[in-house]
């Protein structure tokens, strides 16, 4: 299992005086255990990320496996981040946890440590959207440069969602376009098994294509040029397979293989910057591009993405690699913003102790927690 562990504190500013104390956050929606405190200023004092190694000889993660993982990490994982940042569970002053969408076992294991957690302690909890997280990452303090004031539009790639969503708020959000069948990130790991490269995929295709050419091999680009901003990544996945069958069970030439790893990867950086473009076009007002997930890590995507915020005049973000990834760190921040959207719009604290895991979780259901009780008097 790999931990990260960053030894230095890693301060991201902002001002959040209404929380009472230090912020701690849960990830487990799929196989990153991931624990995070914040402190109510925004400061990072600690986090951890436990990147589970049960899933690779089943090429894809397996639900059973990680949510027995997060079980058995869970524990051990929150007690060694409080004592990195030096605190007492009787110090904190909110506990979060990713509550969906995701995969329900590692979901039901995270939000109810963090619950039982909040309930021992007489804290109150928040329950996190894990897609909102992603969107909300850009306005860590510090993180971008003159800040990501809404609205700005979000490219979440990843390998469970591909959408294009106009972040207008904390809890305003609108979704432009989605994928139609498999996420960018899903169509890496299958393209990356393919080709013999293990999971997950995604980083080892991106190395392997360093050695091809991107316009070696022709492949279709799904979608590309058509009304909207949906996605639809199948049959570029099929035509990988196409390539390969004539090889059989035989291995691939290195320089072959490299090539339709090239290619594959600019087929898709080609066919998400097209997205974007009819993306923009449906959000003139946006001033800000971010992408967030884990395929926003791809270096070939972000400099493509970042080519198509240039044309359009607009300022181009995506999370430093550790934060594309799934982290307690976002999950922590989307507390933050949500108990500061509450106050602001003078609701109570937020207590979300009623709610429970959701598999699916769709963001327009955010608007419903900040409208008051007697809004239809």
């Amino acid at each position: 299992m790999d931990t990260q562990n960053p030894a230095a504190r890693e301060p991201i500013g902002g001002s959040v005086s209404f929380v009472s104390g230090p912020v701690l956050a849960i990830e487990s929606s799929c196989d990153e255990t991931a624990c995070a405190i914040l402190s109510p200023a925004g400061e990072c004092l600690a986090q951890r990320v436990v990147s589970q190694d049960g899933h690779a000889d089943f090429g894809g993660v397996v639900p059973e496996i990680a949510a027995r993982a997060h079980l058995a990490l869970l524990p051990g994982l929150v007690q060694a981040t409080l004592k990195d940042a030096g605190l007492t569970p009787e110090q904190l002053g909110l506990i979060a946890a990713s509550t969906g969408p995701g995969l329900i076992g590692g979901l039901i294991v995270g939000t109810g440590f963090a619950k039982g957690m909040a309930l021992a302690l007489g804290k109150p909890f928040v329950a996190v959207n894990h897609v909102e997280a992603h969107a909300l990452t850009a306005r860590l303090p510090g993180l971008v440069p003159d800040g990501a004031d809404f609205p700005f539009l979000l490219l979440l790639v990843s390998g469970g969602h591909c959408q294009c969503i106009a972040v207008e708020g904390v809890g305003r959000y609108r979704k432009l376009g989605g994928t139609i069948d498999d996420a960018a990130g899903e169509a890496f790991d299958k393209v990356a098994k393919m080709l013999g490269l293990g999971w997950p995929g995604g980083p080892a295709l991106e190395k392997l294509a360093q050695e091809g050419d991107p316009s070696a091999i022709p492949l279709p680009r799904p979608l590309m040029g058509r009304e909207g901003c949906d996605f639809s990544f199948s049959g570029l996945k099929t035509a990988i397979s196409q390539k390969l069958a004539p090889f059989g069970q035989n291995p691939l030439p290195r320089q072959f293989a490299a090539d339709l790893a090239a290619s594959f990867q600019q087929a898709v950086a080609d066919v998400v910057a097209n997205r974007i473009e009819h993306a923009l076009a449906m959000m003139p007002e946006a001033k800000l591009l971010v992408a967030a997930g884990g395929v926003a890590a791809n270096s070939v995507l972000r400099a493509r993405l970042q080519q198509v915020a240039a044309h359009h005049h607009l300022r181009f973000t995506a999370p430093p690699l550790r934060l594309c990834t799934d982290n307690a760190v976002m999950v922590a921040w989307a507390a933050l913003e949500t108990c500061r959207e509450a106050a602001e719009r003078g609701l109570p604290h937020p207590d979300d102790s009623a709610i429970r895991p959701r598999p699916r979780w769709p963001l327009e259901d955010m608007a419903a927690r900040f409208t008051p009780l007697d809004a239809s008097v």
